[in-house]
Formats: structure tokens, sequence, C-alpha cells
């Protein structure tokens, strides 16, 4: 699908109330699958990467029920298993598969998870190998899915990450659930810590201590009730279009606010944005509030390796407040942006196609802004990507001619609903 967005020329006014939290909403169902008793999620999103890990866990045999954004789980406990082969389909979701392969390398079964061809290309050794040195059997196909799991009784390890990576993460402390002691993780650069939060909160013996994190085994965990806070992810976008384009002022309702996630919001307002935060509160073990937002004129920053992890899904489109900035801004450490749904750098680029003065390093990359002059527009491909789709509908609207989105329905892998908001506060998208 094709969309073109147009200038948001009157601002953007309104207040919105965004999807759940996705990389919560995939541990959640993960976690509520091998819990005792019932998980209630209020709030789940509705893109397809969630759905990936819904079918999933509904594959596996266990019991789920949905109903509009609450699902039900009847959790079947720590040693629930399946002795036939299972293929699961992860579709477009690197999450689904990476914390799946975790989850299930410590369970009797044989499984395989695929995915479509984007998926097919990341890398999958990462996850593979510390598993396999838990004792799993995984393999891989030349380093990438389909993944081949033979589950069974697994050893603790202490293992040093190499790239910090919340998946990898995540992947080794679900495996540990069931291991006989303690199982530690130690990253280069903490990152987003909602399974360890999540982990918490349902009964697990969790140790934390700034980049390390270890789980004691074989301690069983209860189903609790879990509202999802609104996706920061998907607040950024509205956070750099509130921004940048002039005489817009939004409201952005129980955002999450973890602080592993939040280095847009750090970013953005050492650009000069006017960002509010209004109360925070904490459910779950997680943090929220609510943000409003008013047009500002942002300036360049440099963006350093170690900010990164904490912003690394927001890069794209707090590139595309740099093009509407004053001065430059570099970021450098963004290697990871190349494995992603797509080379995000390489889909970054275009913005110099758009009139833009960007220049694309080995990991990151320096963009000098038009100092709030409107880029003229034109035409770019998502390259199958919905964050690449997302940011520049967002940078559309500050253009005098709009963009043309090639492959746009890219966005419902994780915002179903966002060109329907950007319509209802006031931009104008031809489909």
């Amino acid at each position: 699908m094709s969309l073109h967005v147009g200038p948001a020329t009157d601002g953007l006014r309104g207040e919105l109330r965004l999807p759940g939290d996705k990389s919560i909403a995939h541990r959640a169902l993960l976690v509520g699958a091998v819990a005792d008793g019932h998980t209630r999620l209020e709030g789940l999103p509705d893109g397809a990467d969630v759905r990936s890990t819904l079918n999933a866990v509904e594959q596996l045999g266990v019991r789920v029920r949905r109903d509009g954004t609450r699902v039900e789980i009847e959790g079947a406990g720590l040693d629930f298993a399946t002795e036939t082969q299972v293929r699961i389909d992860c579709g477009n979701s690197g999450t689904t598969m990476r914390l799946l392969a975790g989850l299930l390398a410590s369970r009797p079964g044989r499984f395989e998870l695929t995915g479509d061809a984007s998926l097919s290309r990341r890398p999958m050794e990462r996850v593979a190998e510390p598993l396999r040195s838990m004792g799993a059997g995984v393999s891989t196909t030349d380093g990438h899915a389909p993944i081949q799991i033979e589950g069974g009784r697994l050893t603790p390890i202490d293992r040093q990450l190499a790239v910090p990576s919340a998946q990898v993460k995540t992947a080794i402390l679900l495996a540990g659930l069931r291991t006989d002691g303690r199982t530690t993780v130690r990253e280069p650069i903490r990152t987003r810590d909602h399974t360890e939060r999540l982990l918490e909160y349902v009964g697990a013996a969790i140790h934390r201590d700034g980049a390390v994190v270890s789980i004691e085994g074989n301690r069983p965990l209860t189903g609790r009730r879990v509202p999802l806070p609104a996706d920061v992810s998907a607040a950024a976008f509205f956070l750099v279009a509130g921004s940048i384009v002039p005489n817009s002022e939004l409201s952005l309702l129980n955002v999450g606010l973890n602080e592993t996630r939040t280095g847009v919001l750090r970013i953005l307002e050492r650009m000069g944005a006017d960002i509010e935060v209004r109360g925070v509160w904490e459910e779950a073990g997680e943090p929220r509030g609510d943000l409003r937002v008013r047009a500002a004129p942002l300036h360049g920053v440099t963006i350093e390796a170690e900010e990164v992890p904490a912003a690394i899904d927001e890069l794209p489109v707090l590139a595309m407040a740099a093009a509407c900035a004053d001065g430059e801004t570099v970021v450098r450490g963004a290697g990871e942006l190349r494995v992603k749904e797509s080379d995000r750098l390489a889909a970054i680029a275009q913005l110099g196609e758009l009139g833009a003065t960007i220049t694309i390093q080995p990991d990151g990359f320096r963009i000098v802004g038009g100092a709030g002059r409107p880029l003229p527009g034109g035409s770019v491909s998502s390259a199958g990507d919905h964050r690449i789709a997302m940011a520049f509908a967002v940078l559309a609207l500050r253009t005098s001619g709009g963009i043309h989105i090639d492959g746009g329905d890219a966005m419902a892998v994780s915002f179903p609903g966002f060109v329907s908001e950007v319509e209802r506060l006031g931009a104008r998208v031809r489909r």
C-alpha cells in the first residue's frame, strides 16, 4: 500500500491514547503462559508482531481468550511441555523469535521457529549460542532463521554479552527459569529492563546491579493483572510531530516512562523540545505518566553510543527531528540499526532525496538541519519497515509538498491505527 501524507498547515491538536507497550506485551504473554493461575493483560496492542507471540502461545497449547485489548491467559506453569514437534511462524517479529527460543530451550520437545523474508535475514546466532552453552539443542540456518530447538534440562550460566541486547538477555533469563541455580547476564550497557520488572512482579527471584541481572531457577511464578502503559516508542512519533509542526499541542495519556526506554524524551529535551510530564505513577512494576508536547524550535545534538540502547527504536524518527532542527545532529554507536527490520541507516539516508543534508556512517549518521524550514518533500520507500514508514509520515507533516511512502502498510506491524490518528489530529492523507 502506498500513502501520500501531506503537510499539516494548521498544526496538530488533540489527545491520544496510544496502543499498549509492544515490548512488555510480548514478555507478558510468554511469562503468563508459564505462570501458575490466571494472567490478565489489559491494553494489548493490535499490531502483527504481538499477534505472532499470541499465536505462538496458543500453538503451545496454553489457553488464551482475547476480548478487544484484554487477554486472559490460563497459565500452564513452569513445567508445561509438549512432546510433539511444533512449527511456529513468528512473522516479522524478531522479539517473538528470540524470546520464544529462550522459553522453549528448557522444554522437552522439538520446535522450529520460522519467519518472513525480513526476519529470516536478521542475526539469530547471538541468541542460539548462549542457549547452546546452557545445554539446549539449538541450530540456526547459516546464522539466521529457521531455528531448530530440541529442548531439555538446562544448566545455569554466567554470561557476558558482547553486544547490548534486551532480547538476548531476556531469552537467557527465560531459559534460566527452569535451571537449578542462578543464571546471570552481564551487559556492556544497560538495556530495557521490562523482563526483570515483570518477572519480579510475578514472583521470580531477580537480582539486579546496574547492567548485571540474575535469576534463581525453579521458582514458581504467579499470574497477575498486567495493565500495559502506552508504548513510548509509539508516543515518540507524536512527540516529534508535535515539536516540528508549528501551532501544535498534543496530550499523550498513560505513556510508559521506564528509564531504560525514555532516551527519546531526554534527547528531544536536549534538542529544545517543549515536553511536560504531568504526573508519574507505577502499576505492574512499570512507571507511567501523561505527557504534553507543544511546537518548539529544535537544535542539533550529539547522541553518543551509551545513549543508543535507550533510544534505539526511536532513532529513525529522531533523524526526522534532526532534519527540521537548527544545526548539526550526530549519532554514534548505532550500528545495530543495520540489522533491524530493514537496514535502517540505509532507509534514513533517503532524507537526502527529500532535500536534507545527511551523511551515513558505518555506525550512525550526521544530519545538518534546515533550521525549521520545511523540506520540499518527495517519495521514499518504507523498505517494509514499520518504524521507517511512520518516521517519514511524521516528517511529511513539516514538508511543503508532502511525502509519498511506498509500502506504508508496514505500519500495521506495530501500530495499525497510526494513519487514522494522524488524520484525526489534522493531517491530510491520501491512500
